[in-house]
């Protein structure tokens, strides 16, 4: 599924130097970021340095800057929405919330991420890619015990009662990709049925997707769902994490990038997508502790990023999972029989 284009013979950095050369533009780009600060800050702080734009950064979750477009229609304030996953992204693109652009890197992009440009008619596109899993702190769970879990159905152990933590879906993009993709792999019903019996181990619904591992890593709880890639990264900085990708198969996310519509800023909006697409920019996501599998084929994957092509991923339906329709339906289903017990 995870499949490669053959390269173009488009040279990215003849393009990065043309985004460079943008050192003779001004003005300002309002930048939302839908990742991780650290990842945030340092697109936002290498951008301004190679064209000379101010941007503006805010960090939210995706459910949350969706929600802030969503409020903003009509007036928005924002140019480029960047990361996250890339369901809401689709919901935004089917709503008019942002903008038709064919970037001139799509030829040098992982068919996934050419696949997300297309189901939205490119109003987004693909900037990474993450399977979801699970983390577990190795001092409080002995991996070496049969018992160390390895499966969703390990979840339900009711050895974890309140040990687990994992984001609440209606803020965070995280954990709608968990929903879907439960209701992809048991069937919706049987799906829900999981989720509250999973209630009952939960300690907290986060508003962050990478909160729950980090909370795990310090021992506040034993176990995080998350994206395997922020188990990693809290692996990497020193935490106990174990990470797991379960026996059932799992469901992967396309973070994705989106163009504004109305946006204030719209040429320097396209400045950043095209230089947001490049391998260079692409592989500083492990400066910042970062790990998703990167968009573009001449991008260096971080050697710590989980291997996609090792991992059981399901057959996504990103066009039917990040429908407007579909989301709210789920979403308004969770909150009367999980978010509401």
């Amino acid at each position: 599924m995870i499949r490669t284009l053959a390269i173009s013979g488009l040279a990215a950095a003849s393009l990065f130097g043309g985004a460079g050369a943008a050192n003779a533009q001004s003005g300002e780009l309002v930048f939302y970021c839908a990742a991780d600060e650290g990842i945030c800050r340092l697109l936002s702080e290498s951008f301004q340095r190679e064209t000379g734009i101010n941007v503006l950064m805010t960090r939210k979750s995706s459910g949350e800057t969706y929600a802030q477009l969503k409020a903003e229609e009509g007036q928005p304030r924002g140019d480029v929405w960047w990361g996250g996953t890339g369901d809401p992204h689709l919901q935004a693109a089917q709503e008019g919330l942002t903008s038709v652009y064919q970037s001139p890197m799509l030829e040098e992009l992982q068919d996934w991420a050419v696949r997300q440009a297309e189901t939205a008619d490119y109003r987004t596109v693909g900037v990474y890619a993450g399977a979801l899993g699970f983390g577990y702190n190795a001092d409080l769970i002995d991996p070496a015990s049969p018992d160390a879990p390895k499966c969703w159905a390990d979840l339900l152990n009711e050895a974890y009662r309140d040990e687990i933590q994992v984001a609440n879906p209606n803020s965070s993009g995280t954990a709608y990709t968990l929903l879907a993709t439960l209701v992809q792999i048991m069937g919706e019903d049987e799906a829900f049925e999981y989720l509250a019996a999973l209630d009952d181990n939960i300690s907290q619904y986060t508003s962050s997707g990478s909160a729950p591992i980090r909370a795990a890593g310090t021992g506040e709880s034993s176990i995080g769902i998350v994206f395997m890639h922020d188990a990693v990264a809290q692996a990497v900085q020193g935490s106990p994490i174990q990470t797991v990708a379960p026996c059932e198969g799992t469901g992967y996310e396309v973070g994705s990038m989106s163009l504004i519509e109305g946006g204030p800023n719209p040429e320097n909006a396209r400045i950043f997508y095209d230089w947001v697409l490049t391998p260079e920019a692409q592989e500083l996501g492990a400066q910042a502790n970062s790990f998703q599998v990167p968009s573009n084929v001449n991008a260096q994957t971080p050697p710590e990023s989980p291997n996609l092509d090792e991992i059981e991923l399901i057959d996504y339906d990103f066009a039917l999972y990040g429908s407007s329709d579909e989301r709210a339906r789920l979403l308004a289903r969770w909150d009367s029989e999980i978010g509401a017990r």
